[in-house]
């Protein structure tokens, strides 16, 4: 059973709603995916109840949280947890909060940087709830300055770039508990793209589950050193696509980058 183990809805910054993601993969081909969008669950039972309605594509449940590390951005996948209880609800939300405000300071930094950014223009890119830096790097690509959405966070949204706000988030250990506490599966998202590799271990220390060892971003190097951290650490081994929804080198990632699920016993036995 193919699946594609991290894609994302216009629930966060993604482009396709639920239903669209859901109908992409099943063009493409393959038996599951699992919704994980950054920090929020919003958009899991609207893609479920659609699968189930057609009834030819499973859906897992999943997340992509964010966390801060030494000062690198760490992001774990979380699947098959609880996702409707008051506990996910009520960090997801201060989360959405948290990102909000964090959007709305990297607004007004872009203004005092010399460049006109309206709020109101981010928000017609996203739902009104939600606002992500993919959100302002497109609004500064219509209004001109910069090119691309790469070179928008290459000059100015990365961490050390001048538009770069900090956001308050959850710890390392804090986002892994919470997964358990969850019944969750955790998972450290594309791995390969870590600066220091201490921050590696360090999750496997604080009990991660397994690695996203296939992912779009993910070197053949990547993946043959993951995998023999997976083997050593007695880890399970992920992958999936981390699909948006654009169209890269001519098509969309979802369904490139995937893993058999028939390969991995402890997700198997969830589905």
């Amino acid at each position: 059973m193919i699946f594609d183990l991290h894609v994302h809805t216009n629930y966060s910054d993604g482009l396709f709603s639920p239903t669209e993601v859901v109908n992409l993969a099943i063009i493409k081909g393959i038996d599951g995916i699992a919704i994980t969008d950054h920090d929020t669950v919003l958009g899991i039972e609207a893609a479920i109840n659609y699968s189930k309605r057609i009834n030819k594509i499973i859906v897992i449940p999943g997340i992509e949280l964010g966390c801060i590390h030494n000062d690198e951005e760490v992001h774990l996948l979380g699947y098959f947890f609880d996702y409707k209880s008051k506990d996910i609800m009520d960090v997801t939300e201060q989360l959405r909060i948290n990102r909000v405000i964090r959007g709305i300071k990297m607004v007004e930094r872009i203004n005092d940087l010399g460049m006109e950014l309206t709020l109101e223009e981010v928000q017609k890119l996203t739902r009104k709830d939600y606002i992500g830096r993919p959100h302002i790097a497109q609004a500064l690509v219509n209004r001109g300055y910069v090119n691309s959405i790469e070179e928008a966070f290459d000059r100015l949204l990365n961490r050390g770039m001048p538009a770069y706000i900090e956001r308050e988030t959850l710890s390392i250990v804090e986002a892994i508990d919470l997964i358990h506490d969850l019944d969750g599966i955790a998972i450290l998202a594309h791995p390969g793209l870590l600066r220091s590799q201490e921050t590696l271990f360090y999750c496997i220390e604080k009990g991660i589950d397994g690695l996203e060892v296939i992912h779009s971003k993910h070197t053949k190097n990547n993946i043959d050193f993951l995998l023999q951290i997976c083997d050593n650490s007695d880890l399970i081994a992920t992958g999936g696509s981390d699909c948006h929804g654009r169209i890269i080198d001519g098509d969309y990632l979802l369904g490139k980058y995937y893993v058999n699920i028939n390969h991995i016993p402890m997700m198997r036995r969830r589905i």
